[in-house]
């Protein structure tokens, strides 16, 4: 395993620019999230480490030695595609054979390391088997089981489990944690899905039109984002974001009282789990409720306080009695509060 940097990485395609100047450090063994929208340069980011890309300019380092002019065979890094990328017409075996084949590495290595592979990713019994023959679920374990076998220094996975069902996403991102553990190796994986970054990420970096907006755990991403940017795109479901008037420690608007002392605010943000059902007359926001989203031990209740559209997080033990129509009342403790600027900039 080895560290990965990028040090001031632009990529343009004549006059678009891709990636507009991203530094960061991927520390060894460490299992990085490139997220962000759709065109933020998280997968170009992903081949320009694999050396699938060519840089406009920067420097891309894997360990101590700068890779730009080094061809991806001799990078020592491994990739996991979105399409799986198999062999159809190569049984199980032979595709993770291939690469180390290629190596014209000895027949005794490249049965051990396929055998330790195939029996750390479950799929010892489908060996023999040819692609078309397996489950989404399976293709991909063997993707990324011929990643493994070739030992990388780094392994890169770009939206790897988009095209399985949402069973099979959540099983495989825990098969992935667990790899993780196991191999203790350097990853990047690249997802536009918040769900998938904050369930596997050491570290997340968060993109949006070429610029890195913030890094951190996701923890910290979380409970603290820089920007309206951040507060928005990570938290399922999104931020709540209220426009008012600030004065005397205190931010207003029809149906929304909540306590907050910074000066200088033009909106503030509430996550709707921060959002506790009260009955008390002193409440932060009262909302009437237009929608209730059941999920079985919890319901997401969608409402109005005044004309501004709110989401909260309800308990179980609630959701039976509220039903559209309903006046709800909530309250959050001020440390849940974030304020902005004008600009989308934490206050």
């Amino acid at each position: 395993m080895a560290s990965v940097s990028f040090s001031n990485i632009k990529k343009s395609y004549g006059d678009v620019d891709i990636i507009r100047g991203v530094s960061l450090t991927v520390k060894s063994g460490e299992f990085l999230v490139l997220v962000g929208p759709s065109g933020c340069g998280k997968s170009t980011l992903l081949r320009i480490v694999a050396g699938l890309e060519e840089i406009t300019s920067g420097e891309v380092s894997i360990g101590s030695r700068v890779v730009n002019d080094v061809p991806p065979r001799e990078r020592g890094v491994a990739m996991v595609f979105q399409s799986y990328a198999l062999y159809p017409h190569m049984s199980v075996r032979e595709n993770l054979e291939f690469g180390l084949k290629i190596r014209k590495e000895s027949p005794e290595l490249i049965s051990e390391r396929v055998e330790t592979a195939a029996k750390m990713l479950g799929i010892t019994d489908y060996l023999e088997r040819l692609p078309k023959q397996l489950s989404g679920g399976q293709r991909q374990r063997v993707a990324i089981g011929r990643a493994i076998v070739r030992q990388p220094d780094v392994m890169l996975f770009d939206e790897p489990l988009s095209n399985l069902d949402a069973s099979l996403r959540t099983q495989m991102r825990v098969e992935l944690k667990k790899l993780h553990h196991e191999l203790g190796a350097t990853m990047i994986y690249v997802t536009h899905d918040q769900v998938e970054a904050m369930t596997l990420a050491d570290r997340i970096v968060v993109l949006n039109r070429g610029l890195v907006q913030q890094i951190g755990t996701p923890t910290e991403l979380f409970d603290h984002p820089q920007n309206r940017f951040v507060a928005a795109f990570i938290g399922s479901p999104s931020m709540n974001f209220l426009k008012g008037t600030s004065n005397d420690g205190r931010f207003v608007a029809e149906g929304i009282d909540v306590r907050v002392q910074k000066p200088g605010i033009y909106e503030i943000g509430i996550r709707p789990q921060h959002l506790e059902v009260t009955e008390s007359e002193n409440a932060a926001l009262t909302m009437v409720v237009e929608v209730v989203e059941p999920m079985g031990w919890e319901a997401h209740v969608h409402g109005k306080c005044g004309t501004q559209a709110v989401v909260a997080h309800v308990r179980h033990e609630t959701i039976a009695s509220i039903k559209p129509g309903d006046t709800l009342k909530f309250s959050v403790e001020e440390r849940y509060v974030h304020a902005f600027d004008s600009d989308g900039n934490v206050l």
